[in-house]
């Protein structure tokens, strides 16, 4: 949900910069409708109203509360013609109540995801033979190595499966056919760097990673994980395959 704000706001961003920068003197009124498209430009000013009106509408439909159109248009065109003087909120009031506002938003959004990853987890470690580490980890092991154990300075080779809650799956080396290399330090997220300075050699484990120990407040968009997200993992450690001195 954070993404969806963020994404609002920075189209939010670019209409009022758009408006802003085509500003006429205060009193200006609003255009006819219907206007005659006689030129080039014409048409592109057209072309770009329907665009940007087009986009922000659709914004609109991600947002997580339902906004007021009419309030919004009328907004929308007095700030676009530079109408300070009919303002319903005073012009230097805006910026500090915006910002105030989805602050809050994103603190709402913040707690609740924090209540479900709660949940999440309470009912994932009631799972039998489910174990949970100081920092909140959660694991459970499902076949016990007889390998060698990783420190913080190895590189490994994994298989991996990579699920949501709901068990969609975001990303997984089984899939794809070809276990991973990668340092068990700086190369993976901090629940990971954990299990794996556990984990011996031929283990396969389950794992349960809360935000924190994940990709946290910031998520990993490229990678398609929202922020404040609890991961689960299926991790098969195959081989310690370099060991810096």
């Amino acid at each position: 949900m954070q993404m969806k704000i963020v994404r609002f706001l920075v189209k939010a961003t670019l209409v009022v910069t758009l408006a802003g920068s085509f500003m006429l003197p205060a009193g200006c009124q609003k255009p006819m409708p219907n206007v005659k498209l006689k030129t080039d430009l014409d048409s592109v000013s057209y072309a770009l109203g329907v665009s940007v009106g087009g986009g922000y509408a659709k914004d609109l439909t991600s947002f997580p509360k339902e906004i007021n159109k009419e309030a919004l248009i009328d907004g929308f065109i007095k700030g676009f013609y530079g109408d300070s003087t009919n303002f319903k909120i005073n012009a230097d009031e805006i910026t500090p109540f915006l910002q105030n506002y989805f602050e809050n938003l994103r603190e709402e959004e913040k707690m609740k995801a924090e209540l479900e990853n709660t949940n999440i987890l309470y009912k994932n470690r009631q799972r039998e033979g489910v174990k949970v580490t100081e920092s909140g980890l959660q694991y459970k092991i499902i076949t016990e190595g007889k390998g060698a154990i990783p420190t913080e300075k190895d590189t490994v080779k994994v298989h991996y499966t990579g699920k949501f809650d709901d068990g969609r799956v975001f990303d997984s080396s089984v899939q794809r056919g070809e276990p991973v290399k990668f340092p068990v330090t700086g190369g993976v997220i901090p629940g990971w760097t954990e299990a794996l300075k556990m984990m011996s050699v031929g283990s396969k484990w389950e794992l349960a990673i809360p935000a924190k120990l994940a990709y946290g407040e910031m998520g990993f968009p490229r990678g398609g994980i929202p922020p404040n997200t609890v991961l689960f993992f299926d991790i098969e450690l195959l081989d310690i395959v370099k060991a810096k001195k």
